[in-house]
């Protein structure tokens, strides 16, 4: 059973310069969705980081929204929470799939976001999950935008160059 399971967790990361998330939730299951705010906040806070929340529909608008920020707004990192319980269709696979695969795409990109969307098979699994005392995947999901960020600014400037150059290798003949 995987709540007996112990699991490493890397300490948060320090800043020097000030940190800004965004929150991004699909409150579609209030309760829930307060349990994994309070636990990303509360991790955020940690950190030192500011933190603005905004509300979505639902666990498909959850990365759109996100991609929304990267372009037009000056935020650090992404939290994405949501909680998707299996229904008795399909849907449910297809919210699931198609939010995180979007979200994988936009971390491709450089947004720095760490995935919060509880995806269950039943209401006690996503209480557990959110529970800022259990599991905190609100937490979590934050401390992997935190951390994600952190390597950004550890790798900024840096560049490789493009194509098969590397050193010494010119463009013409020798």
């Amino acid at each position: 059973m995987a709540t007996a399971e112990t699991h490493y967790t890397l300490p948060l990361p320090v800043f020097d310069k000030p940190v800004k998330l965004l929150i991004v939730v699909a409150p579609y299951y209030r309760d829930i969705a307060d349990m994994m705010i309070a636990g990303a906040r509360a991790t955020a806070e940690k950190a030192g980081a500011e933190v603005d929340l905004v509300e979505v529909p639902g666990a498909l608008e959850v990365p759109t929204a996100i991609a929304f920020a990267e372009r037009l707004a000056q935020y650090d990192g992404y939290v994405a929470l949501g909680c998707v319980i299996r229904g008795e269709t399909t849907h449910y696979d297809t919210v699931c799939n198609d939010s995180s695969r979007a979200i994988s795409l936009l971390g491709l990109q450089g947004a720095c976001i760490g995935n919060g969307i509880l995806t269950v098979e039943n209401r006690p699994q996503a209480e557990v999950r959110a529970d800022p005392a259990g599991q905190d995947k609100g937490g979590g999901a934050a401390a992997a935008a935190l951390h994600l960020i952190a390597l950004a600014r550890q790798w900024a400037g840096g560049t490789k160059g493009i194509g098969f150059r590397g050193p010494g290798i010119g463009g013409g003949a020798q």
